[in-house]
């Protein structure tokens, strides 16, 4: 296997025998190819007899979504597992282990999660996760402060945005999120019952605008390196554990992106708690454990941010009284912003999210779908203006009182 080629399970299967001190000689192997997202084929290869198994994880050189006329560059791959790596130095508990990367395959080799479970479908299941929030803080304070001219060396950092250069996957970002919801499209999707919701986003010239700033920053603002697509189904987890993988979107840019798209995914669910819960006591209690969650990510990640700053940062200027609010203030005024671009793309976007689309009853799964909008819009309209996270909650409760 010296080229590049998609592999099939047996081949997976051979190649896992080759990885050093996991599977013993001639053990009976078995792999299942479990990819469900849209870039890559995953196969969990595990050990018949034993606790043995890994992951292979292998980017194809197209969107599966669409096929082969729709060409991705492989490099993704190697930003991935550098990717990782790198966050595992930062937050080693928070992300799966690397075991090694094959260029010629486009290949990561990585550590079985399976005792995990993909946290949308968690939080569809109605489960909650006390450790959430301070897990997911902890990431996005240490991963975004220590690769922004921060939290390290300012020239170190203008090579490593070189390294991580990653204009195909942005672009997706760029068009799918940032474009695409806000003109008749024919990349959208969405429900004709909503029709009057897309039509009126392709003509709202003050959503418009605020969503150019916020694309104008996602283009220009290299301040550290993103996960680029920190979806609550980019992240495995269980009641005493969080692991966020696939940052196959990394790039240098802006830190709200990141903050915002883990608030606008908690944010997706609460709205789709309209068809995801069975009666309105619980419905009502898990979209406060929601809202609750969101107050905690934000105000523990200012918190760690804040003291990562205080104790580490080593720039004179950067000291300067003042300095810190202002930038926090701003870091907050884009989460508002991300975080209603991400819930709106994924209304009448391309790719929906399970939250709202396997609502079974057709009224509530409109209802969810307009509340979603209706929440991202505001988020998206106010960012400018906002001065506190509860001010964020306030607009989500607005929209069902």
């Amino acid at each position: 296997m010296t080229q590049y080629h998609p592999l099939t399970e047996p081949e997976a299967i051979e190649f896992a025998r080759t990885i050093p001190n996991l599977f013993q000689p001639g053990a009976d192997l078995v792999s299942r190819e479990i990819g469900d997202g849209n870039l890559n084929l995953v196969f969990h290869i595990q050990d018949r007899h034993s606790s043995a198994s890994v992951i292979l994880k292998q980017a194809l050189p197209y969107a599966k979504v669409v096929g082969e006329s729709w060409p991705l560059t492989l490099d993704r791959a190697r930003i991935e597992s550098e990717v990782l790596q790198l966050q595992g130095k930062l937050c080693p508990t928070l992300v799966p282990s690397v075991y090694t990367y094959v260029p010629h395959l486009s290949l990561t080799v990585m550590e079985d999660l399976s005792d995990h479970m993909i946290m949308r479908k968690g939080l569809m299941e109605g489960n909650q996760y006390p450790l959430f929030a301070d897990h997911i803080s902890t990431f996005l304070a240490h991963t975004l402060y220590y690769t922004s001219d921060l939290g390290m060396n300012q020239q170190d950092k203008k090579w490593q945005v070189k390294q991580f250069i990653n204009p195909e996957l942005c672009k997706i970002t760029e068009d799918l999120i940032f474009d695409d919801p806000y003109t008749n499209s024919p990349n959208n999707s969405f429900e004709e019952a909503i029709r009057d919701e897309a039509e009126a986003l392709w003509s709202d010239s003050q959503l418009h605008l605020e969503v150019a700033r916020l694309r104008h920053g996602f283009l220009t603002n290299a301040q550290a390196l993103l996960h680029g697509d920190l979806h609550t189904g980019s992240i495995f987890i269980t009641a005493q554990s969080t692991k966020v993988i696939d940052p196959e979107f990394a790039y240098y840019g802006p830190m709200g992106f990141d903050i915002g798209a883990v608030v606008g995914n908690l944010l997706l669910n609460f709205a789709g708690q309209e068809g995801l819960s069975e009666t309105d006591e619980k419905r009502a209690e898990f979209r406060q454990y929601l809202l609750e969650t969101i107050r905690e990510v934000w105000t523990g990640f200012e918190v760690k941010f804040r003291s990562l700053w205080s104790s580490h940062s080593t720039d004179r200027i950067s000291r300067t009284p003042g300095f810190q609010d202002m930038y926090l203030k701003q870091l907050l005024q884009d989460t508002f912003g991300y975080a209603g671009c991400k819930m709106v793309r994924r209304v009448v976007g391309l790719a929906h999210v399970a939250d709202l689309d396997k609502i079974a009853d057709t009224a509530s799964r409109e209802r969810a779908q307009r509340i979603a909008l209706a929440i991202g819009k505001a988020l998206i309209k106010h960012n400018r203006q906002a001065a506190s996270i509860d001010e964020l909650l306030d607009i989500a409760k607005a929209t069902i009182s």
